[in-house]
């Protein structure tokens, strides 16, 4: 029998980090699953109203990929979070103001009246706290980089985070449901306001800006005279990221992120069909979220298990692999006891595909640009995302009007599993770039 190795006071240290670092940004996670507009509590009851208001599949996707388009921009977000500090913060003060706006906006949607020609408006003013929630997430996603990165800890953050997430989404689905079963969809904006009020609590309490060394500091001390501090700035950032685009890996990785994230398939068009042609209800509907949530919990811890174990290429190899499952578990979605065990399933290696891509990314991230260069292989993910959300509705819609719904469906999931298996093509250069970036292990 091997001896049993000796807990010694840095391995306390580390777990010690690791747990008040874990419920800190599975906190955050946890009411961003929540608040998130396309894919949290008010994903189904948007989706419900847009059906009552006799919106289109193909109209509700591109509200939804409109919706998603603050998501695409977030380098911006990345470059004032790490570049431009508020009251001398460049994360706190950041998440401070980015969760007020999120609490704000949505709370007033739910004293606002909304009828049938309210589609455009609702759309209007749902972008101000979405552009809240997504910089918000690159600012959370930066801090995690920021303390994780040094002490190895990037993939069980990760890990944490999105184990939270879909905890999130558990209750989302559920109650999602049960909004839109009962006609009470806009008092889901009330609850996702004050998850946001919740969230800021925590920053105001937990959250502390990581020091920086004056090499890092984006304001030079020497500096003086008018203007002399924002062209430090400007110049800092332009430096910071020319550097970081020579490191190896990054843009093969985004492009290796827009092609595995491009799947027609989408959750609007899974929506649509369920209501329509399986005549599930908007209760059930959302229990099937919840479902697919509790797959990505299991997921996730999974993945936090094995991610220090398995050298890259398994990683990538498996990423797409679980990608391409993720998808064609759908062939099998026809009734209710189908629909549960597809959306477990599916959730489960859907979460393990998408945890490696957040790891590798994170691995190539410096961490004086870590929310810049993190958000944008994030923002490729989704602007990837919302354009296929787009594009897979009027595909659906096209197809239906050809062959009928049910093959339109059948479809659209072979197109969505051919898209994710294309990720292939970039399989040698990824190996080639992650390898030179960091070694043989994310962790």
């Amino acid at each position: 029998m091997p001896p049993t190795r000796e807990v010694t006071p840095a391995d306390k240290r580390r777990g010690g980090m690791l747990a008040g670092l874990g419920m800190l940004f599975g906190l955050l996670y946890f009411v961003q699953g929540i608040v998130e507009p396309t894919d949290g509590l008010l994903s189904q009851p948007t989706k419900s109203l847009l059906r009552q208001w006799e919106h289109s599949a193909a109209s509700a996707a591109w509200f939804a990929t409109i919706l998603s388009l603050p998501w695409a921009i977030k380098p911006l977000y990345g470059l004032l979070t790490d570049f431009v500090p508020l009251a001398g913060s460049y994360r706190r003060s950041h998440l401070l103001v980015t969760t007020a706006v999120a609490c704000a906006g949505l709370s007033a949607l739910y004293f606002l009246p909304l009828g049938s020609d309210r589609g455009t408006l609702l759309l209007t003013l749902l972008l101000l706290p979405a552009v809240a929630i997504a910089y918000s997430d690159v600012v959370t996603d930066a801090l995690m980089i920021e303390v994780g990165q040094p002490r190895g800890l990037t993939g069980r953050l990760q890990s944490i985070q999105w184990a939270s997430i879909y905890a999130a989404t558990i209750f989302t689905g559920v109650t999602g449901g049960a909004l839109s079963q009962s006609g009470l969809q806009q008092l889901g904006f009330l609850i996702a306001g004050v998850s946001c009020a919740i969230s800021f609590v925590a920053v105001w309490l937990l959250v502390r800006d990581p020091e920086r060394s004056l090499a890092a500091c984006p304001v030079s001390v020497g500096d003086t005279g008018p203007g002399a501090g924002v062209k430090f700035r400007l110049g800092r950032a332009l430096a910071e990221m020319g550097q970081t685009f020579r490191e190896p890996g990054v843009l093969t990785i985004g492009a290796f992120l827009f092609l595995w994230n491009f799947n027609p398939f989408s959750s609007t068009v899974l929506y649509y069909y369920s209501t329509t042609n399986l005549q599930f209800s908007e209760q059930f509907v959302g229990t099937l979220t919840s479902w697919q949530a509790v797959g990505g919990v299991i997921g996730s811890i999974l993945y936090g298990v094995f991610c220090r174990a398995l050298p890259v290429p398994w990683l990538i190899h498996g990423s797409i692999v679980t990608g391409i499952l993720a998808t064609l578990a759908y062939w099998g979605y026809r009734d209710p006891a189908s629909a549960v065990l597809v959306s477990v399933l599916a959730g489960l290696v859907y979460a393990i595909g998408s945890l490696v891509q957040l790891d590798l990314a994170a691995r190539v991230c410096r961490p004086v640009t870590a929310g810049t260069t993190f958000a944008l292989l994030m923002s490729l993910s989704n602007l990837s995302l919302s354009l296929s959300q787009g594009v897979g509705g009027s595909m659906f819609e096209a197809m239906a009007r050809q062959w009928g719904n049910a093959w339109a469906f059948q479809l659209l999931v072979a197109a969505g599993a051919f898209a994710t298996a294309a990720c292939w093509l970039l399989l040698p250069l990824l190996s080639r770039s992650i390898v030179a970036a960091g070694g043989a292990a994310p962790g």
